[in-house]
């Protein structure tokens, strides 16, 4: 199997013969040819162009590459959480959250994204919980004063961190294909994907302040709070068997999410929320999403190969570092590139294509492999509420009818704050790596 480090250097120059295949991928991207028939064209265009690698690299590396113990895992998590909203366990896990938050003058929309946090600790997946959430909440925001635009971005906002709170699908990708543990990663994403949520909180707090949208006035009460965490002592317990196992070292991430899966259906099949007619539906809506992402993650794998061969990242590097070796002007177009490339496509194949060209020139300004990869992830998850893409804004349009530039409107003032927390990660190592042991550095 040719490996993306190991494969054979090779001198060549970035010249039409490589440009043109790479500007046929972004025209294919552009007529909306799927995805993964996109990169899977491009990359046997560059093969037969530049004979770089044998052509027969491509149906080899094809299958070895998803052919990944860790890959396992993200059917797993997508069905966790499918079992989570159908049995009903989500609903617990947002009462826990207005329990909490509820008794604020900005409880109900603060609660709203500490559920959306509940639910990321479980499914690793944003889009589900855009659904889940915003199916539950988006009527109580109304009801409260929220507009309804302004209800559907608050749930887009917090449904970011649905790949930023471990367990994280988008984690296990980029741990697969840099060569990281997705444990570590794990480890060094939780207090960042945490800082999202908050600024998310704090945004939400300071225009409700301003905008005057909702006045609770309700005492935080015990009682309440303690009934809704005994109701949901089962649903609570899920995320701390996943990442406690994990953090402890008990589980691997796809061992975790293997217990998670057998732990919802056995509460919601106990509790009697959950029955064998359910399991079909449950099957059928978790294949569709996993089947989305693995052949994208398939296709992109041997393109990412044959860039690697043709010494694409080096060159990258090569050209930036020219323009200019300042480290801040560095990490500023990173992130450019990261968010202009997050509001065109999707995490994963943005994960696949760009890591591998990006960490070199992460490493050429001294920026730790581990740093990068929560950097990049979380600068990617902006692009889920920034148009055209992004797919929270599209899941709640859908979900209430609203246009997705009404909703991306009153997004803004989210992505001015995780756009904080996302150059605090890039300027300050410690809040990713404090976490973790200096021997896997």
């Amino acid at each position: 199997m040719y490996n993306m480090y190991g494969i054979p250097e090779a001198s060549t120059e970035l010249g039409w013969t490589i440009g043109l295949p790479l500007l046929l991928m972004v025209l294919l991207f552009a007529l909306a040819v799927p995805v993964w028939v996109s990169l899977g064209i491009t990359a046997i265009v560059l093969l037969m162009a530049t004979d770089v690698l044998p052509l027969t690299l491509f149906g080899e590396a094809l299958f070895s590459g998803i052919d990944a113990f860790a890959l396992i895992a993200i059917p797993l998590f997508i069905l966790t959480g499918d079992v989570l909203v159908r049995s009903g366990l989500s609903n617990k896990l947002l009462d826990v959250a207005e329990a909490t938050m509820g008794s604020l003058r900005t409880g109900l929309g603060t609660s709203t994204v500490l559920g959306c946090g509940f639910f990321a600790c479980i499914s690793g997946s944003d889009a589900a919980g855009a659904a889940a959430v915003g199916r539950i909440t988006i009527k109580r925001l109304t009801d409260s004063g929220y507009p309804l635009p302004y209800a559907c971005a608050v749930v887009a906002a917090g449904s970011c961190t649905g790949i930023l709170i471990p367990p994280s699908i988008a984690y296990i990708i980029i741990g697969l294909v840099l060569g990281i543990s997705a444990s570590t990663l794990f480890l060094a994403a939780a207090v960042p994907g945490v800082m999202i949520m908050i600024s998310i909180m704090i945004t939400n707090v300071i225009i409700n302040r301003r905008r005057g949208y909702e006045h609770s006035r309700a005492q935080f009460s015990f009682t309440r709070w303690g009934k809704a965490v005994w109701d949901g002592k089962f649903a609570l317990m899920i995320p701390f068997i996943i990442l406690g196992g994990i953090y402890s070292g008990i589980f691997t991430p796809t061992e975790a999410a293997a217990v998670a899966v057998v732990t919802t259906i056995a509460i919601g099949m106990i509790q009697g929320t959950l029955s064998l007619s359910d399991f079909p539906k449950m099957l059928e809506s978790s294949a569709k999403v996993n089947g989305v992402i693995v052949p994208i993650i398939a296709f992109a794998l041997p393109l990412a190969q044959v860039l690697s061969a043709l010494e694409v990242p080096q060159t990258f590097v090569q050209g930036i570092t020219t323009v200019t070796s300042d480290p801040t002007l560095i990490v500023l177009m990173m992130l450019g590139i990261f968010i202009a490339a997050g509001c065109v496509m999707e995490t994963t194949p943005n994960i696949v294509i760009l890591s591998p060209i990006m960490l070199p020139l992460a490493q050429e300004i001294g920026m730790n492999d581990i740093q990068f990869c929560i950097f990049m992830v979380t600068s990617l998850g902006v692009g889920f509420i920034t148009p055209p893409l992004g797919l929270n804004l599209f899941v709640l349009s859908g979900l209430t009818g609203q246009s997705v530039l009404g909703i991306a409107r009153q997004a803004v003032p989210y992505v001015l704050s995780m756009l904080v927390v996302v150059l605090m990660l890039a300027f300050i190592p410690e809040i990713s790596l404090w976490a973790i042991p200096e021997h896997l550095r």
